[in-house]
């Protein structure tokens, strides 16, 4: 038996557990709302662990444990950011949205809903909303790949072309066969094992480094500024509130939207915000914890440094090789799969969903039916991933730039227009329409010229968010007021979470 064969084994029974679980789910689908959304039947656990895994992503087994160990304490401001927008994504939005979501047209995607809740029977909201869905989450679906890639990479030497398409073949295939019941039960099974790996791991790096005290002056032998939460006054507020601001990202994520508006009921929704950030908590725990110590190991052992020292964001992968028997390393680098599997078969049915119910049977087949619309969503995975595939072909390509991006893009262009269309009722379509363009092209814009060009260090999502905001506001109020129903729309779901006591 040679080293690599009790990883490959562990491998393969967990790829196939997720694809049997995909053959289930495929005969749980019983019609086109079922593989997009569920049916609207989640319960608590399953919505808070389907919306945890699909938020966190290899990044957060791969980029910030990466991060940290490049940078030390000071990116942990990124973990804060991020509890802080899940917690008020959770408590403010989840509730809202899956009551106005079923009582405008039973709305199944975004697009749809936005569609609805503005009345915008010229469906122009629909197309910039699915065109910015599909622009951003090509990028997100690559950043995916490229995670998957490296581990297969690192763990069986394989070609990064090659470790390209066998990262991405399990999750294109469960995907493709269970629709959305699929993604949500396999997100409980990898949330589960992403908690374990990240929970057990840190554990025993701090044991084998000798402790905190041990790590801590060890970490200063190699770069004191690495201890410092602002490197020691290099960082500066701008940067702090550029990695606070990922906390701003949550509220137009469309992959972690939909969960809230596959919610059984608004009523499971606070029991689903409690599982959902106790478990983000531990694991982002977990994840700074690994990136931080691994400073201090690879001091101890700089022999051993050489793939962390080529690209950082291998250190996880590199620490469970090194220090767990193979059989258990192979079950705790199947966490990092699991990552990946989970937020990638997200975007793909997200994107699925948008081809599917907002391009074809918007424009093209308006009375297509439930069969059909279930395969045209199925080959609409497809598509996607191979655009995926083809934009993570690069393999210089970094985990955290890709998702960083592709956050901001969808935190700027569907934040503030959810929250505003939640909990504004003033709000128009054309004010919502000003609002995703304006922040879309502002995070792009952003990123091309003041930070690649220019050297800015403000996150992209900080102007974007702002601009759409300031743009939605003024956009409506110069505008006439929405009309009577969509007042009337408004007043009722805010009276029917009064009533569930939300």
């Amino acid at each position: 038996m040679t080293a690599s064969t009790p990883l490959i084994v562990t491998f393969v029974v967990y790829l196939v557990a997720m694809v049997l679980i995909g053959v289930v789910a495929w005969r749980s689908t019983k019609n086109f709302d079922d593989y997009i959304l569920g049916g609207r039947k989640l319960g608590p656990g399953v919505t808070a662990l389907s919306a945890g895994a699909s938020d966190m992503s290899g990044w957060l087994l791969m980029g910030l444990p990466g991060a940290l160990y490049l940078r030390g304490a000071s990116e942990a401001w990124i973990a804060l950011g991020l509890i802080g927008g899940a917690y008020l994504n959770w408590r403010f939005v989840a509730g809202p949205l899956r009551v106005y979501t079923e009582r405008t047209g039973n709305a199944l995607t975004l697009p749809d809903f936005f569609t609805h809740r503005f009345e915008d029977h010229s469906r122009l909201l629909r197309v910039v909303s699915a065109l910015v869905i599909l622009v951003f989450f090509a990028v997100y679906c690559a950043s995916g790949v490229v995670a998957g890639a490296r581990l297969f990479e690192s763990v069986f030497g394989l070609p990064y072309a090659q470790a390209l398409w066998w990262g991405a073949a399990v999750t294109i295939l469960y995907t493709l066969i269970g629709g959305f019941l699929a993604v949500s039960w396999t997100d409980v099974a990898q949330g589960t094992l992403m908690l374990f790996a990240l929970l057990l791991t840190p554990v025993i790096v701090y044991m084998t480094t000798g402790g905190f005290e041990s790590s801590i002056e060890l970490i200063r032998s190699v770069d004191a500024s690495r201890l410092s939460w602002t490197r020691e006054g290099a960082l500066g507020l701008v940067g702090i509130v550029s990695l606070l601001a990922w906390g701003l990202g949550y509220f137009g994520q469309p992959h972690i939207l939909a969960r809230f508006m596959a919610a059984g009921s608004v009523e499971t929704i606070p029991a689903a915000r409690r599982i959902g950030m106790a478990w983000m908590i531990l694991c982002l725990a977990g994840s700074l914890t690994v990136g931080f110590l691994g400073i201090a190991y690879f001091q101890q052992h700089p022999e051993q440094a050489a793939p962390v020292v080529a690209n950082s964001e291998r250190v996880f992968i590199t620490l469970v090789e090194l220090l767990f028997n193979p059989w258990v390393a192979g079950v705790i680098l199947s966490a990092i799969l699991a990552a990946v599997m989970s937020t990638l078969s997200s975007q793909l049915i997200v994107c699925s969903s948008v081809l599917s119910e907002d391009f074809y049977r918007g424009f093209v087949r308006r009375d297509a039916g439930q069969t059909e619309l279930v395969w045209v969503g199925r080959a609409s995975v497809l598509l996607v991933a191979l655009v995926a595939l083809w934009l993570a072909r690069d393999p210089d390509s970094r985990v955290l730039g890709l998702v960083a991006y592709a956050w901001a893009g969808f935190g700027a262009a569907f934040g503030p227009v959810v929250l505003l269309a939640l909990f504004w009722q003033r709000m128009t379509r054309n004010g919502a329409l000003v609002g995703m363009l304006l922040g879309a092209i502002t995070v792009v814009a952003w990123k091309q010229i003041a930070v690649e060009r220019m050297g800015s260090a403000l996150y992209e999502i900080v102007p974007g968010f702002a601009v759409a905001t300031l743009a939605i506001i003024v956009v409506s109020l110069l505008g006439p007021a929405p009309s009577r129903q969509v007042q009337v729309t408004h007043e009722q779901v805010r009276l029917s979470l009064r009533e569930t006591g939300y």
